[in-house]
This record gives C-alpha cells, sequence and structure tokens, in this order.
C-alpha cells in the first residue's frame, strides 16, 4: 500500500514522556526501500490476497513499505512466473475500450439488465460521465468522492470510468483502481469488473471468478467508506441515502468473440471475510518497529536501474527477520513464494503441507516432529507426561495401519501376468500378416 502520512500525533503527556523519534513511519518506509526507490502501489489484487494471508507479517510489511517483492524475488534467486503477456494485455484494453464505448451506454445497459435499477434503458446523453482527472492518487480520490457525491444528490444513471478509491489497511491509505462503478437511479452504486477470459455459455472458469470477486470486494470496502462521508452530508428529510450493492458486475467476452456478456457475482460472502481479516492486519508502524536496527530491502540498483548489486545473503537475512505464514495457496498470489516454500521446506515446517494438514497436526510444526510422533513409544523411553495427544494418537494409529498394509502385501502371492496370445497367422504371409495384408487393410480402411 502507498503510504502518504506520517503515524498519528501522540498527545502532549507522551511527547514529554519520552523523547520524540527523529523520522517518522513515512522517513522508515523510505528506509526499508532504499534511497530514492519509488514505492510500488497497492492493488485490489495484492490486497485481495493479502487479506487472504493477514497472519503473514512478511507481506503485510513490504506491502505497506511498498517495496517490489517481483525484483526482490529475482535477487534473491526465487523468481516467481507472474504476468500476463503483451498480447493478452493488448487484447483486454480492447476488449474494454469496446465495453466502455459511447459513455459506458453498454456498460450501463447490462447493469440495467443485471442488476436492475430501472425498468428501460436510459436515453442516449441521460448517463452521467463526470471527468475523475486531478494531480496524484489523493487528488483523484478526492475527486471520485465529490462525483460520488453529486451522483447521489443529482439522481439517475452515472458512470464513472477508472475511479480512485481511498481504503485505510492497517493504518495506511491504499488507493485502488476499479474498473468502472454504476450509480443507479435508485442510489446503489454497484462494482463492474471487466475481464478478458471468456464466458462460455453462460458460465466462467469458477477459480477466476472467485479471484474476481475478491477484488471486487475490496472495491466494495472502499466504497463504503465514501457512502458513509456522503450519508453524513445529507439532509434528513431527502429519503435514503447512497447504498453500495453486495452484487458486482462481471463482463467477459461472451464464449469467443469480442461481444460482451454480463452476470451478476454475489459479495456478500467475500465482505464479510475480507473486512474481517483487514481488520486483523497489524499496522505497519507496529511491524517497522520490530525490525533490527538498520534491517532494509534496499537492491542497491546499477546504472541500469535492473541490476541488484547486494548480496543475496544480506537480502535473505533482511527478509528472514520478518515472520512469514506460507502456505501452498500463495504460490498464485505472492512474488515471494517460491522463496518462502524453499525456506520452509529447509526448516522441515508442515505449513508446506497445506492449512488444512497444518491444524490437523494441532502443536506439531514439523516434520521431524511428526514422524517421531508416529513412532510408536518403547518400553525403554520416558513415560508421557499428561494425556495423549490426539495428533499423536492419530498419527500412530495411521502408521500402524500403513505397516499392515504394506505387511500384507509382501505376504500376498505374486500373479504372474496373463500371457497374451499371438496373432493369428494367415497363408504366405508372418504373424502380422505381411505387407500385402497391410495395404489390404489400409484400403478398407
Amino acid at each position: 500500500m502507498n503510504v502518504f502520512r506520517d503515524s498519528r500525533p501522540e498527545p502532549a503527556a507522551a511527547r514529554t514522556a519520552r523523547p520524540r523519534p527523529a523520522t517518522g513511519l513515512r522517513a522508515r518506509l523510505a528506509e526499508l526501500r532504499g534511497p530514492g526507490v519509488t514505492p510500488r502501489p497497492l492493488d485490489a489484487r495484492a490486497l485481495a490476497a493479502l487479506a487472504a494471508n493477514p497472519g503473514c507479517r512478511r507481506r503485510a510489511l513490504l506491502d505497506g513499505a511498498g517495496v517490489d517483492k517481483a525484483a526482490l524475488a529475482r535477487a534473491l534467486g526465487s523468481p516467481a512466473p507472474f504476468g500476463q503477456s503483451r498480447f493478452a494485455i493488448a487484447r483486454g484494453h480492447s476488449f474494454e475500450a469496446r465495453v466502455k464505448a459511447d459513455g459506458g451506454a453498454e456498460l450501463v445497459r447490462l447493469t440495467r439488465e443485471q442488476l436492475g435499477g430501472g425498468t428501460e434503458d436510459p436515453e442516449p446523453g441521460a448517463v452521467a460521465t463526470p471527468d475523475l482527472s486531478a494531480a496524484g492518487p489523493q487528488g483523484r480520490a478526492a475527486r471520485t468522492a465529490l462525483a460520488l457525491r453529486e451522483a447521489a444528490s443529482r439522481g439517475g444513471w452515472t458512470f464513472l470510468d477508472h475511479p480512485m478509491l481511498a481504503l485505510d489497511v492497517a493504518g495506511s491509505p491504499a488507493y485502488l483502481e476499479p474498473d468502472a462503478v454504476v450509480v443507479r437511479p435508485d442510489g446503489v452504486w454497484s462494482v463492474v469488473e471487466i475481464k478478458s477470459f471468456p464466458m462460455i455459455d453462460g458460465s466462467a472458469d469458477t477459480a477466476k471468478v472467485g479471484a474476481a470477486a475478491r477484488q471486487s470486494a475490496v472495491y466494495a470496502l472502499a466504497l463504503e467508506q465514501i457512502a458513509e462521508q456522503v450519508t453524513r452530508h445529507i439532509p434528513e428529510d431527502a429519503g435514503h441515502g447512497p447504498e453500495v450493492g453486495d452484487r458486482a458486475l462481471l463482463v467477459c467476452p461472451k464464449d469467443f468473440s469480442n461481444l460482451p456478456a454480463a452476470a451478476p457475482v454475489d459479495l456478500r460472502k467475500q465482505l464479510a471475510t475480507t473486512r474481517r481479516q483487514l481488520a486483523r492486519l497489524t499496522r505497519v508502524d507496529e511491524l517497522a518497529a520490530a525490525l533490527p536496527e538498520g534491517t532494509t530491502f534496499d537492491l542497491r540498483l546499477a546504472d541500469d536501474g535492473k541490476t541488484a548489486t547486494r548480496p543475496a545473503e544480506e537480502l535473505a537475512e533482511a527478509v528472514e527477520a520478518v515472520d512469514a505464514a506460507y502456505a501452498p495457496e500463495c504460490l498464485a498470489a505472492c512474488e515471494l513464494a517460491f522463496h518462502c516454500r524453499g525456506r520452509a521446506r529447509e526448516a522441515g515446517l508442515v505449513e508446506s503441507l497445506g492449512r488444512g494438514v497444518r491444524g490437523e497436526l494441532g502443536g506439531l510444526r514439523t516434520v521431524g516432529e511428526v514422524l517421531a510422533a508416529a513412532a510408536e513409544p518403547t518400553d525403554d523411553g520416558p513415560e508421557p507426561a499428561g494425556p495423549a495427544d490426539p495428533a499423536a494418537e492419530s498419527l500412530r494409529r495411521a502408521a500402524a495401519l500403513r505397516s499392515e498394509a504394506l505387511a500384507a502385501a509382501r505376504r500376498a502371492p505374486s500373479v504372474p501376468a496373463p500371457a497374451t496370445p499371438p496373432l493369428p497367422e494367415r497363408a504366405g504371409h508372418g504373424a502380422d500378416g505381411g505387407p500385402a495384408a497391410r495395404q489390404e487393410e489400409a484400403g478398407c480402411r
């Protein structure tokens, strides 16, 4: 997330009780990135992945400081194969431009058909398309909030193309840019996600739709913050205030063409999950304060701006200073996942086997502990203190069943494989019928 403000000011009593720090949060995060390094913006996809794994302090800090995790992974020797081809990006831009043509008329029509908001399509020119251009992300976010406030007081249809939304995450503002937001005449604000993967026969890939739903939920949470501000400025006799829809509009190419097809996506589950998990994130200033003195993720790029000159051992030590919560799902969402997986395997952590396995094993944290717990206790060994661990009992039972199955397989007599009968021979030819027979068969076919 981009951090554009210092930590909150302390009360006067606290300032007199202890010396004021020489640098604020803003300067500290700049030190973590390195001198002169531009912070990487945090988009909704990264935010959704961060919310899906709130226990990973490493990603929370790196994203909060704006560190380029892809470049960091390359410098560590564990690059992640992420990204789209330029042809896929160009096709996506072309499809989005077609959907938003004519002031978003087609997009508004799809919104009315799938999400409601009116009985008839709006007349040409009846859809408001405010200009959202401004300087910097803060300026664009303020201009978007003003446009949404004007749309709520005006009524009717409003189409916002690439608005900028601000969402407070772990004590810092993150600026997000959805594809579009449509304000309906009934006062509902609907998030629109435009994707380039096809919708075949009215359905799309389940995993990709789920990822789009999680991104849309992040946008909806940012819209809820704006809606609360707008509601406070609406007179009490003005009726109902703005409302953020719990359904997003997913727009994809129809079948294998470039024509748009749309479907509603329910966000209620994703909204509840993302809201709860974002609230669990540790504040960025707390994570930065817990680091050892002098810790930095600076790559020390060469004059070309791409080649890292800092030794990989130093970078690995800085990365390991922050706790990670690796899971196999990270491989599809985090650039550092391959590095974290390698370290988890080296340490023999059971997290590398999945969250389900980790939860079933209870207090057993490493593969060595699991194997030791699965072994039957001997008479010479010490007596276990306290009640038996249910996870250890289950492991010993599974190990015993496995040993019985292997012993039974070794005792079973070997059954010879059935002999394959030879092919019948034809007169004047070999076992395969000869060349003439093969030509005759080929002619019949």
